[in-house]
């Protein structure tokens, strides 16, 4: 049973940094240490603690965000381990919410990637005190000073080693502390001090320099007697650094390797000694439900306010909620209101959670991370709090799909349990989402790329048990006009008794890109009575659903009746709606009618060295550059591209970037498809089209 531990002894600590830079093997390390573990966990062995799940096993990645805790002299020490494939970014986002601190880590032989910099703006968005551990420097060709000096340049000057490493590659032995001027030797895991190299002495004192004047900004004192030459004792520099981690001036440097342990202790004793607790955190900003601002402070006294920040379904259990207890505390039993939905929520079960492991607890205090099950409407990003004070805090920003695909089961009645697995996944998983497109007749999911959709699909048949195929997704294509045309719809049928008679006349313009279709009323004199002209319109909206060219919806139309005659006894709505149809056709014969194709804002993030070729492929993709911006030592590509060329993309862009580049997709216009390709689609929509009359 683990003893219960008062806030500031507890240090909540994210992981976060690009695929395969060895965040969960230094993860398990530290768990080892601590002794948690009987033997060092691997993720190429599968016997990985942190990643468990069947997906990750086999594909030997993270996918999904895990939790673990430990005890380092007499702190808890709460880990949240992400998966560092763009694919699964959103357990990024809420990690961020969860945690006190954040370690990134980095592979010294590949440096700062893609990822790097997307979790360390994530980070600095939130203000979360952050430190970067420069991790596998026991694998060849890897150089720590080049290293550092990389991440420097990309992450910012503050960001300052506090560790050396002695001797490099397959001779890696042990660190320098620099704050301390000690050193130390590792044989298989375990420490020992040694006297620091002499050779080493230039580049402690040059770094030192640089570690005092990070933590100036914060204790002006310490520059001077750096600069009088003065000896500067480590609990100065050490609560220096303490506070300018938290200011967000200073953000240490560490160096070592998961796998041999190297350096590994030095992280739990910077994080007691150094890292934030719980109640070193600003107050958190919320609202109360008419929408006043609140602020929810640390306090263990206080009333209960706890966040979730990820849902998840586990077999045996059902529903799961991992939260964050930021004020009072929580025990079973208990009635908390959730502040989206303002309706109570009884607190049952709560455990702490390590792995696939779960051990039960009496209480989650200020400060704890843990998960509350059979919760009956709480999902990812709700607030659970006291009815003494009921606050919402903010929700989070989960990134928006980027790709879709369609998705058809394989066996025929599967369709209703399809739809059950898809929505219990969507309700994990905020980046993940899906639809029934009418217009294409087909269910769409949307994911962050092929892989993340590749895990959805064998979720569903493990889970839920239904087998389904991916295929490519029908485009949304539209019609329009682009010249303004008039014709007569003329409907009259005789068959003996009371006869169907509509006549009109409709005036078709084209309208600005995205406008949308507008029906005009010209009738003057009575030519058509006025409850008939509503028919008109119906006949029109059914017409342009329908299309002209091939099937697809017709936009950006302005219809006008100006003229028309009737029956006093033959004509009807459903005369006058025929007549609006044939009204409508007819004018469209002389319109100039074109096919339109929905166009996207590509957002392309990759190292500097692929700009090239990433604006090459682009380009033969129809797209168009916009622009590109800096981001540290990354370049984002902005471009218009067709949404139909961007059809596994992210295997394209993997490819080229060597897994380096990230993009995003998000819908922006619809333009004229070119008359090559325009006919292909009309083509295939009227052999479609004679396909289903057989």
């Amino acid at each position: 049973m683990l003893k219960e531990f008062s806030p500031d002894k507890i240090r909540n600590i994210g992981f976060f940094g690009h695929g395969s830079s060895g965040k969960t093997s230094l993860c398990e390390s530290l768990l080892f240490t601590m002794k948690q573990n009987t033997r060092l966990g691997s993720t190429v062995e599968g016997t990985s603690l942190l990643d468990y799940d069947e997906d990750e096993t086999s594909r030997k990645i993270g996918i999904n965000l895990a939790l673990a805790h430990g005890e380092f002299r007499d702190c808890l020490i709460n880990i949240v381990d992400t998966p560092g494939y763009a694919d699964f970014f959103g357990n990024v986002v809420s990690a961020v919410r969860a945690v006190d601190s954040g370690v990134v880590v980095i592979d010294a032989t590949s440096g700062v990637e893609v990822g790097t910099e997307l979790c360390w703006r994530r980070l600095e968005k939130l203000a979360i005190p952050r430190l970067v551990f420069v991790n596998k420097l026991a694998k060849e060709n890897t150089n720590f000073d080049v290293t550092a000096e990389e991440v420097r340049k990309a992450l910012g000057a503050r960001v300052t080693p506090l560790y050396l490493p002695i001797g490099k590659e397959a001779g890696l032995s042990g660190v320098v502390d620099i704050l301390a001027n000690k050193a130390y030797k590792y044989d298989s895991g375990k420490r020992t001090e040694i006297p620091v190299p002499a050779d080493m002495a230039d580049a402690i004192a040059s770094w030192k320099e640089k570690v005092v004047e990070a933590a100036a900004d914060v204790d002006e004192s310490l520059m001077e007697k750096f600069l009088e030459g003065k000896e500067i004792a480590t609990s100065e520099m050490q609560t220096a650094v303490r506070a300018g981690i938290k200011a967000g001036t200073v953000f240490p440097m560490l160096a070592g390797d998961a796998l041999t342990q190297v350096g590994v202790d030095l992280l739990l004793d910077l994080a007691v000694d150094v890292l934030p607790s719980p109640l070193d955190m600003p107050v958190a900003q919320g609202t109360t439900p008419d929408g006043k601002p609140v602020e929810v402070k640390r306090d263990p006294a206080g009333p209960a306010c706890v966040f979730v920040f990820k849902s998840i379904s586990e077999a045996h259990v059902g529903e799961m909620n991992y939260v964050r207890v930021l004020a009072g505390s929580v025990k079973p039993g208990m009635i908390v209101i959730n502040a989206r939905t303002e309706r109570e929520e009884k607190v049952n079960q709560m455990y702490l959670v390590k792995g696939r492991e779960r051990t039960e607890v009496a209480q989650l205090g200020t400060g704890m991370i843990g998960a509350l099950v059979k919760l009956r409407e709480t999902v990812t990003g709700d607030t659970l709090c006291d009815k003494k004070l009921v606050v919402k805090l903010p929700g989070m920003d989960f990134p928006k799909p980027s790709i879709s695909e369609a998705i058809v089961p394989r066996a025929k009645g599967d369709e209703e349990r399809m739809s059950t697995g898809l929505s219990r996944l969507r309700a994990e998983d905020p980046t993940f989402s899906y639809a029934f497109e009418q217009e294409l007749g087909q269910e769409i999911i949307n994911g962050m790329g092929e892989l993340h959709l590749d895990v959805i699909v064998g979720r569903l048949k493990r889970r839920f048990d239904v087998q389904v195929d991916l295929v490519k997704p029908r485009i949304a294509y539209r019609e329009t006009i682009t010249r303004k045309a008039e014709a007569q719809g003329r409907h009259k049928k005789q068959t003996g008794g009371r006869g169907q008679f509509g006549d009109c006349y409709l005036r078709l313009e084209p309208l600005p890109r995205g406008t949308g279709f507008e029906f005009v009323d010209e009738i003057y004199g009575g030519s058509i009575p006025g409850k008939f002209v509503p028919s008109v319109e119906k006949g029109v909206v059914e017409a342009m659903e329908k299309g002209f060219l091939a099937g697809y919806r017709m936009m950006d139309v302005r219809a006008t009746v100006y003229d028309g005659s009737f029956h006093p006894v033959d004509s009807s709505d459903i005369a006058f709606k025929l007549a609006g149809i044939l009204a409508f056709r007819a004018a469209c014969e002389k319109a100039n009618v074109v096919l339109l194709e929905p166009i996207g804002i590509a957002e392309v993030t990759v190292p500097d060295q692929y700009t090239g070729d990433v604006m090459g492929d682009m380009n033969s993709r129809r797209g168009r550059i916009l622009g590109m911006e800096v981001q540290g030592n990354l370049q984002v590509v902005k471009a218009q591209v067709p949404v139909a060329e961007m059809y596994k993309y992210s295997n394209s862009l993997r490819s080229m970037t060597q897994g380096r580049g990230f993009f995003a997709l998000e819908f922006s216009h619809y333009e004229e498809v070119p008359r090559e390709i325009a006919q292909k689609v009309i083509d295939e929509a009227k052999r479609a089209k004679e396909a289903a009359q057989k």
